[in-house]
């Protein structure tokens, strides 16, 4: 099953007790058990899979907690079908990879637009597909494989044609196998399908060069996204976003790298958690450049523990950016702000960052992003806890939100 978070309740005389070394010595913890689907039930999916003509893999975050990446690579290939990732699992499948759609939430990549819209079978593995406000709706009139280790998932949100429960990496490694044995000699490898999503993603970011590589001031947040792409190795990097503009402005546009080299959250955190989550990532991998972005608002949830990092010799690089407003809550916050300037906001993150003992700077200038990025690298392989704040515009603009 899904492993989920336990509380132990200890009364304080239990708490202050000393333990007994046998006790302690003797501990081990449990091994995990894990199951894989029904073979009936997978060979019926994998028979709907090959036969259909617009296929399209739904991988959630289950395919890293079941360590499944390489399977799932490997099918995918197999088959030659398109792979999107949801929000939580961005970077199970590598973006960079042919077949990659790139990841669909709240807004989505055109790849996972353009493939989702036509798709006939969606199969989604490792996901629970919830209907939430920040994932992706799949659209009625498709047949739906779901694969996932909890059996609650199951028909919860959507009618399942072909429901299987069992572990990621055992379900996936049951599809190779029933592929195998369907396709037999009939290999697929003609690449039409790769060669189609490079096509769409090339016209989509076409359409959205202008903003990418815009010099208008203040600084657009895609130009911004759009440098430390060009000069970050995306797998010798952990990203994260934070609540808001940041979230889906990053997410269509980013393309991870392996497992684990982007946090995506969004479905009940606050604004600001990015930044925690950027201090346990440095201290989980500490040979990556781990990086949060998040807005001025965010930063004035939790931005004062931006101290931490620095204090602690925690040497992430918080990126913030500061349109001196809540940009994606113009519509919800209308009247409140009509009346008393609730969006309104202010500051200069970049000293406060410094009198918190962190290497900051404070970027106005387009042309200044990409080399600002590279020397908050540097100050962080010195050690050093960065922070650089790009002052922004009230970027508005996001890649198909919300469509169905």
């Amino acid at each position: 099953g899904r492993p989920g978070p336990v509380m132990v309740e200890i009364p304080a005389d239990v708490a202050t007790a000393e333990v007994p070394d046998n006790i302690v010595d003797g501990y081990s913890p449990i091994k995990p058990a894990a199951a894989a689907g029904n073979p009936a039930d997978v060979q019926a999916a994998a028979e709907a899979l090959l036969n259909a003509e617009n296929p399209v893999i739904h991988a959630g975050q289950g395919v890293m907690y079941g360590d499944a990446t390489e399977e799932l690579i490997e099918f995918a290939e197999l088959a030659q079908i398109p792979v999107m990732t949801t929000m939580a699992g961005k970077s199970a499948f590598p973006e960079k990879h042919a077949l990659a759609l790139g990841s669909g939430s709240g807004v989505m990549s055109r790849p996972v637009y353009h493939f989702v819209s036509r798709a006939d079978v969606v199969f989604g593995i490792g996901t629970s597909f919830t209907q939430h406000g920040m994932t992706m709706n799949v659209p009625s009139g498709k047949t739906l494989i779901h694969a996932t280790n909890d059996p609650i998932d199951i028909d919860k949100n959507y009618s399942i044609d072909h429901p299987i429960v069992g572990d990621a990496k055992l379900v996936l490694r049951q599809f190779i196998d029933a592929c195998k044995d369907i396709l037999g000699d009939r290999q697929r490898t003609d690449g039409s399908v790769a060669e189609e999503i490079a096509s769409v993603r090339q016209e989509w970011l076409d359409e959205w060069m202008p903003t990418l590589t815009s010099n208008q001031k203040p600084i657009t947040p895609y130009r911004v996204i759009w440098e430390f792409m060009q000069h970050i190795d995306s797998d010798e990097a952990i990203v994260t976003h934070d609540s808001g503009s940041p979230r889906d402005q990053i997410m269509p546009f980013y393309r991870a790298g392996g497992p684990r080299t982007y946090l995506g959250w969004g479905k009940s955190h606050g604004l600001g958690t990015g930044l925690g989550l950027n201090m346990g990532a440095k201290l989980a991998d500490p040979n990556k450049f781990v990086v949060n972005f998040m807005g001025d608002a965010a930063f004035g949830m939790t931005g004062l523990d931006f101290e931490t990092a620095a204090r602690s010799n925690i040497p992430i690089l918080t990126v913030v950016f500061n349109n001196s407003t809540m940009a994606i809550e113009t519509d919800a916050m209308e009247l409140s702000h009509n009346l008393y300037g609730t969006r309104d906001l202010g500051g200069r993150y970049a000293d406060l960052g410094r009198d918190m003992g962190g290497w900051t700077e404070r970027v106005e200038d387009p042309e200044d992003v990409a080399a600002a990025i590279l020397r908050a690298k540097d100050a962080t392989e010195n050690g050093q806890a960065a922070l650089l704040e790009f002052v922004t515009n009230e970027e508005r603009a996001f890649s198909h939100r919300r469509p169905f």
